[in-house]
C-alpha cells in the first residue's frame, strides 16, 4: 500500500496557495489602477463600475460555482476554476480601453469565487471538526499574503515592464500551481487517495465524489430556505464589503487620501494584509483551542467570531489619525479583526450542512457578501466623489459587531449537528 504521510497539510498547503494566486489576481488592478485611469481617460466612477462588474460576475458564480464543485468534486473543480481565472487574467494585459477591462474583469470575476467553495469542501473532506477551522485558516490566509505580496510585485512590475506585465504575471502563476495541484492530490477512489485517509485516520468522515452527487436526492431551494443558510447569507452580506473596501480602494484612498504614488504604495499597502494573514492563523486555532478546551462547537465558533468583531471599530479612526502611518496601522486591526473572524465564518458551512451541501451552502453565502459588495462599491466611488473616504470607513467599523450580535440571537446551537463530521447525508 502506498503511504501518504500528511497528505491533508500538504493539500491545505495547496489551498493557501491557489488563494495566495487568487488574490494576488484580484488585487492587481487595485495597485495599477492610476496608471490604467490615466492611459485610458478613465475616472474613479468608470473604476468603479469596472469593480462593480466584477462583484456582479463574482456574485453569481459564488452560488453557481457551488453547485458545481459538489458535483465535479474538488479536484476537477479546481481544476476547472483555477484554469479559467488564469485565463482571464493574463488576458487583462492586452485590452485596450475601459469596456475591455470591464469584460476581462466580468471573466476573472466568474471564475474566482470557485476557490473558495471548493476550499471548503476540501477542508470537509479532509480535516475532522477539531481541525477543520484551522485548515480553513491557513488556506484564507492566502488571501491575506496574495494581496500583501501583490501590492508590492504588481508595482514593482508595473514601474520596471509596465502595468499590463502585471496581468501576465499573475495570470501564468495560477497555471503553474495546476500543474503541481493534479501531481499531488489523488483521484477519488483511488490506492493514493485511499490509503492517505486509512493512514490519517479520515475513514469516517464523509465524502462524496461527483458521480455520488448526481445521483444524491437533494433540494437546492430547501437549502436556500434553511435558517442557517440565510443567517449565513445575512452574515456575509453585511460584513463582506468591508474587506472589498480594504481590497480595492486602500491603494487609492493611500494616492489620493494621503498623498502616495505608486511605488510608495507598493511599499506600505501590504502591511494591513500581512495582519491578515496571522489573523487568519489566530482565528481557525482559536476555536480549535476552544473545542479541545470542552466548548461546544457552535460556541467556540461563535466565540471566536466575536473576538475578531471587537477589532473591527478601529476602522472609524483611519481617516481621522494625523499620519499615513496611523492610519495604516488602524486598517491593519481591520484585516486582522475580518481574517479572525472570516476563518471561522466560512467553515460554517462545513459544520452546518451535509456533505452533498457544503460547496453549494458555502457558494449561497458568498453569494450574500457579493451582491452586498456590488452595492457598497458603487456607493463609495459616490461617497468618495462627493464627500470623503470618512463615512466609508465609520460604516466599516460597525458591520462586524451588528453581524455577530444577530449570529447570537438568529443562528441558535440547536442549529448545529451534534455530530457534523459523521452525519451522512440521506440518500
Amino acid at each position: 500500500m502506498i503511504k501518504v504521510p500528511r497528505l491533508p497539510w500538504l493539500i491545505a498547503g495547496m489551498l493557501f496557495l491557489s488563494t495566495l494566486i487568487n488574490y494576488t489576481a484580484r488585487v492587481t488592478l487595485s495597485v495599477v489602477v492610476g496608471n490604467v485611469l490615466r492611459e485610458f481617460s478613465m475616472t474613479e466612477k468608470d473604476y468603479a463600475q469596472i469593480v462593480s462588474l466584477f462583484l456582479v460576475a463574482y456574485a453569481v458564480m459564488y452560488a453557481g460555482s457551488g453547485y458545481v464543485v459538489d458535483r465535479l468534486g474538488t479536484r476537477r473543480g479546481f481544476t476547472l476554476f483555477v484554469s479559467a481565472w488564469s485565463a482571464a487574467q493574463f488576458v487583462t494585459g492586452f485590452v485596450i480601453g475601459k469596456w475591455t477591462l470591464a469584460a476581462s474583469q466580468f471573466g476573472l470575476g466568474l471564475a474566482e469565487p470557485g476557490n473558495f467553495p471548493a476550499g471548503v469542501k476540501t477542508a470537509q473532506e479532509w480535516f475532522p471538526p477539531q481541525q477543520r477551522a484551522a485548515a480553513v485558516g491557513i488556506f484564507n490566509a492566502g488571501s491575506s499574503l496574495g494581496a500583501a505580496l501583490g501590492a508590492p510585485m504588481a508595482a514593482f512590475l508595473t514601474v520596471r515592464y509596465g502595468w499590463r506585465s502585471a496581468f501576465f504575471f499573475t495570470g501564468g502563476l495560477g497555471f503553474v500551481w495546476l500543474v503541481l495541484w493534479l501531481i499531488i492530490t489523488p483521484s477519488p477512489g483511488s490506492r493514493r487517495w485511499i490509503a492517505a485517509r486509512r493512514e490519517n485516520g479520515l475513514e469516517d468522515l464523509p465524502v462524496e465524489s461527483g458521480a455520488d452527487a448526481l445521483k444524491s436526492k437533494r433540494n437546492t431551494f430547501r437549502l436556500l430556505r434553511s435558517r442557517p443558510c440565510l443567517m449565513l447569507i445575512l452574515a456575509r452580506f453585511l460584513t463582506d464589503p468591508v474587506i472589498y473596501f480594504i481590497l480595492f480602494w486602500l491603494p487609492r484612498y493611500l494616492e489620493k487620501g494621503r498623498g502616495f504614488d505608486i511605488a510608495t504604495v507598493g511599499k506600505y499597502a501590504w502591511v494591513p494584509f500581512f495582519f491578515g494573514g496571522s489573523g487568519y492563523i489566530v482565528g481557525g486555532w482559536l476555536s480549535g483551542r476552544l473545542m479541545r478546551a470542552g466548548w461546544s462547537l457552535p460556541r467556540s465558533r461563535k466565540t471566536a467570531m466575536l473576538v475578531g468583531a471587537c477589532f473591527m471599530p478601529a476602522a472609524m479612526l483611519a481617516p481621522l489619525v494625523p499620519t499615513a502611518g496611523l492610519a495604516i496601522f488602524a486598517v491593519s486591526f481591520v484585516v486582522f479583526g475580518h481574517a479572525v473572524w472570516v476563518s471561522n465564518l466560512l467553515t460554517l458551512p462545513a459544520d452546518l450542512f451535509h456533505s452533498n451541501e457544503v460547496a453549494t451552502g458555502s457558494g449561497f453565502s458568498g453569494m450574500g457578501g457579493s451582491i452586498s459588495g456590488i452595492v457598497a462599491n458603487l456607493c463609495t466611488g459616490y461617497v468618495v466623489m462627493r464627500f470623503s473616504y470618512q463615512p466609508i470607513f465609520l460604516l466599516a467599523g460597525l458591520m462586524h459587531p451588528l453581524a455577530i450580535a444577530l449570529i447570537f440571537w438568529l443562528l441558535p446551537d440547536r442549529d448545529f449537528p451534534k455530530a457534523p463530521a459523521l452525519e451522512v447525508a440521506p440518500a
